[in-house]
Formats: C-alpha cells, sequence, structure tokens
C-alpha cells in the first residue's frame, strides 16, 4: 500500500474503518475538529466512537457528536463514564448524571460506558477507591444493558477477581464490552475472550521492540478484534511523536493483516462488523 507524504503519512486504499475510540474533543484535537474528520474520511474511516474518561468528558463526548455526526457522512457515536485516574471524583450525583445520560441513548448516540476500569500504573486515585468504582459501573452497565470500555494498566489480576465477582453475582452482560488498547498478557487476553469480551488494538501493536502486543493478538480470533487509536494518544509508527487521530488506524489494520495473514481490506471488514456487533449499531 502507498503511503503520501505531507505532513506526515496519512494510508490510503482504505474503505469502511471503524475507530472504536478517539477521544476527538481532546485540547490537542478539538480545535483542527473540521480537518480531523476530513483527514479521516480520506484515509477511509467513517466510523469514530468517542469515549469518556469523566463527568466533563462525558458531556464534551456527547456534544462532539451532536456537533459533527453526519459531517460529510461520517458516523459518529460516544459512550460515558468515569476513568480510573478521575475515580476519586464519582460519587452519588456523578453515577445519576451518567445513568440519567445513558437514559437518553438513543438521542445522544451513547453506546457504551467507559472508559472505566482500573489504573496502578499512575495511581491517581487511590486503589481501593478506584475498585469501588469500577464495582459500581460495571454494576451500572449491567443495569442499563450496556457494553463497557475497560481500562486495565499494572492491574490485571484485580481487575480479573472483580469481574468474576460480578459473573458470579449474575451482574456482567453476556458480551460485557472491549478490552481498550490490550496491554495484558495473552494468558489474561485468553480470560477475557472466556467471558465474551472483544480485545482492541492500537498504536502500540506497530511499535518495533513491542513484542507483548503481537502474542496477545495470536490468541484473539479474528471476530473478537477491534481497531482503535486512543487519539490523541498512542500514535503508531511511522507517525510516533505526532498527535494520533483517526486517520491513522489503518496503520494498526495493516499490522494485523500481517500479523494474521490477511488481506488490509479483510481485517477492515472484520473489525468493522465487530464493533459495529459489540457496540449493537444497526
Amino acid at each position: 500500500m502507498s503511503h503520501k507524504h505531507r505532513e506526515t503519512f496519512y494510508p490510503e486504499g482504505f474503505e469502511g474503518v471503524f475507530d472504536t475510540h478517539a477521544h476527538l474533543y481532546d485540547e490537542k484535537l478539538f480545535a483542527q475538529s473540521e480537518e480531523v474528520l476530513e483527514r479521516a474520511l480520506k484515509c477511509g474511516v467513517d466510523t469514530v466512537l468517542i469515549p469518556a474518561d469523566s463527568k466533563k468528558t462525558s458531556t464534551l463526548a456527547v456534544d462532539y457528536v451532536q456537533k459533527w455526526d453526519g459531517h460529510k457522512g461520517i458516523d459518529l457515536y460516544c459512550s460515558v463514564g468515569v476513568h480510573p485516574h478521575e475515580a476519586s471524583s464519582y460519587d452519588d450525583s456523578v453515577e445519576k448524571f451518567l445513568a440519567d445520560l445513558a437514559g437518553e441513548r438513543d438521542k445522544y448516540k451513547i453506546m457504551a460506558i467507559g472508559e472505566i476500569g482500573l489504573d496502578y500504573y499512575y495511581d491517581l486515585s487511590p486503589r481501593e477507591v478506584q475498585r469501588e468504582v469500577f464495582r459500581k459501573q460495571l454494576k451500572l452497565s449491567y443495569e442499563l444493558d450496556m457494553p463497557f470500555i475497560l481500562h486495565e494498566r499494572e492491574a490485571a489480576q484485580d481487575c480479573i477477581d472483580i469481574l468474576k465477582e460480578a459473573r458470579k453475582d449474575g451482574m456482567l452482560l453476556h458480551t460485557p464490552g472491549v478490552c481498550h488498547c490490550c496491554s495484558c498478557s495473552a494468558e489474561i487476553a485468553q480470560i477475557l475472550l472466556d467471558m465474551g469480551f472483544y480485545i482492541g488494538f492500537d498504536g502500540p501493536l506497530t511499535f518495533k521492540n513491542n513484542k507483548k502486543t503481537p502474542r496477545t493478538l495470536e490468541v484473539c480470533p479474528m471476530d473478537r478484534i477491534v481497531v482503535e487509536t486512543d487519539s490523541p494518544y498512542l500514535t503508531p509508527e511511522p507517525n510516533r511523536g505526532k498527535n494520533n487521530e483517526p486517520a491513522f488506524v489503518p496503520l494498526v489494520i495493516e499490522k494485523i493483516a500481517e500479523l494474521k495473514g490477511l488481506t488490509s481490506s479483510e481485517v477492515t471488514r472484520i473489525t468493522r462488523e465487530n464493533g459495529k456487533r459489540l457496540f449493537r449499531i444497526k
């Protein structure tokens, strides 16, 4: 596949790509929203899900979709939820806010709760608080019958333990959600797959020194894989050092195709179908 060098590399030759995780309201991208969306469309990305990570960004995600959905044919969706970094801000009023917003899911195109989970790498909220808030949002996901976007970093065992608790209590959906930006081992990924999760792959899959994520990809069947950018973060090769954006997700698709022995168009089609099935998009 050819690349065109403008300011950076933009992949060409794709059609119908679904970026299932891009923080387009982020200040690094928001001022150039029109250009970002148009570059995405030129690179074949016509569907994007915009996840939230706090009460504030839940509102920003919803507002972004309301403003930009349908721009030159692009389909935008969003999620609402509180990231483990922001767990200390979570209280009953925030939970009610999220539940009320998700109650208008059809109006606002809210397809999931998240991103939620545990992050012991930065520990920006106390670990016990993270665990408590994770449990509360798992319950919210189940009660609202909505999949969730799982964030896990350096907390795999506690994350699995809490998920197993929820399943034992009958509070985990048959298809719970997606492990976003999967950085866990192949063994942990297999446990998540057995629970019904989808696995999301991002720019780190393309990093030359990353041996772990390709091994994780090996255990994932194609019908459980979705692609993401996590824009503006985790920019794939060869664009590391620049702000990430949906136009770069085809680079992740290319890497999956290479490792799985498929064509890029096959991976594009399959991951799009997976994303729509996961988030119940008709």
